[in-house]
């Protein structure tokens, strides 16, 4: 819808100072959403200003974000009937590298600008330089039809503020070309008091990404032939505008044991009771774990024996008179993968050695994963020697670590 606001304030004169060459910061942030796992994106919270913070639902249908910029297009002489104002804005997508401040690692973020806008002020009324009294009607004359319309290829977006001296206005700006106004009668001087820019974004897949802020910069030229173009006949104050990218990735990697369930008892399928009464030794004997895993990043997992061997994949269980080996295997749910792209099912761990790395394919939350214990079954035999009676113990410590 058209938003056609008349100002009636008056100025006594186009007067307009120099800028300082503009930055602009961008902030995105990623954190997992225990209520939409399957969505890895980041989150723009930067606020917007201009025409983004004028009409939020018109940016939020179409993925758009807005910033007015002080940066002032002054014109070179006066503005003759016929001459044309053109502008071009860096409509395509252009890439730049962001890096992790403590892991020196990488990403490619994208932008691309997409409508621009301003408030353009005349050195006289519009009314005075065209005839008529009505400064809607006579901003309309001056350029042959409101600046409210945008000229081809940029398109109409609803947004229009006169008073007798200015006019502000926005554009959609969907490819990167020229889009002219053209005066009707002279104007003696004029100037472009802000830049308003819209932009969207293309983010990198957060969960490939480690914890951390990512920054980087991207450089604009303003000016005839630049980046962002006002036409020959409009000058910039100052010819810079650069956008500061901040992204900020805030992983989770969390475990959950149940109560209790930091000490394990290991027994044979079906109890000592049933093994007892056979008198046949046991085919297994282990304890399956349970425990609920949280993660959006990759991570790895090691094991720790309080035994002596330095390294395997077993740990020691010792007693007074016995001791045994045990084998301590990971399964993780549906959604994480390990090194190989496959499902983690009963993956050995380490004693002193990272396995790994597994990956989630999208935030995992509060997700059942299981640790089994057990005996292999020639440390069955030695343990169930006959005579032999003993409690065996060992502590096994499991760390997970994001690599994040």
């Amino acid at each position: 819808m058209k938003s056609f606001t008349n100002w009636m304030g008056v100025l006594a004169a186009l007067s307009l100072s120099a800028t300082q060459a503009a930055n602009q910061e961008i902030r995105a942030v990623f954190q997992p959403d225990p209520a939409k796992p399957g969505k890895n994106m980041f989150i723009n919270v930067t606020p917007n200003s201009g025409y983004c913070a004028d009409y939020p639902a018109q940016c939020a249908d179409n993925n758009m974000f807005s910033i007015r910029a002080p940066l002032i297009f002054q014109s070179v002489r006066s503005l003759l009937p016929g001459d044309g104002v053109s502008i071009r804005m860096p409509s395509n997508w252009r890439p730049l590298v962001v890096t992790n401040r403590d892991t020196q690692e990488t990403a490619i973020v994208e932008v691309r600008m997409t409508g621009v806008g301003s408030e353009y002020r005349l050195s006289d009324t519009a009314s005075s330089l065209v005839g008529v009294t009505n400064p809607i009607e006579a901003h309309g004359l001056l350029w042959g039809s409101s600046w409210v319309y945008a000229p081809p290829p940029c398109q109409y977006a609803g947004m229009g503020l006169a008073n007798s001296y200015t006019f502000r206005f926005f554009w959609k700006a969907p490819i990167e070309a020229t889009c002219t106004k053209v005066t009707a009668y002279r104007i003696p001087s004029m100037a472009f008091s802000t830049l308003d820019f819209a932009y969207e974004l293309r983010t990198p897949n957060p969960l490939t990404m480690s914890t951390g802020q990512y920054t980087g910069s991207i450089p604009y030229i303003l000016g005839s032939g630049g980046h962002i173009d006002f036409g020959a006949l409009m000058r910039p104050l100052d010819n810079n505008l650069t956008l500061d990218f901040v992204l900020d990735v805030q992983h989770t990697l969390k475990v959950d044991l149940p109560p209790g369930g930091n000490k394990v008892a290991l027994e044979p399928e079906g109890g000592w009771q049933r093994w007892i009464a056979s008198g046949t030794p046991p085919a297994r004997i282990y304890r399956d774990q349970a425990f609920n895993i949280s993660a959006s990043a990759a991570f790895k997992v090691m094991m720790q024996c309080d035994s002596t061997q330095p390294s395997g994949p077993d740990c020691r269980l010792n007693g007074q008179s016995n001791s045994t080996w045990v084998y301590t295997k990971l399964s993780l749910p549906g959604g994480i993968t390990g090194p190989d792209g496959a499902p983690v099912k009963d993956v050995p761990l380490m004693n002193n050695a990272w396995v790994g790395p597994f990956q989630p394919g999208h935030y995992v939350d509060r997700k059942s994963g299981n640790l089994r214990f057990e005996m292999p079954p020639d440390a069955i035999a030695y343990v169930l020697r006959p005579g032999v009676n003993d409690t065996l113990r060992g502590n096994i410590t499991v760390i997970w670590d994001s690599e994040a």
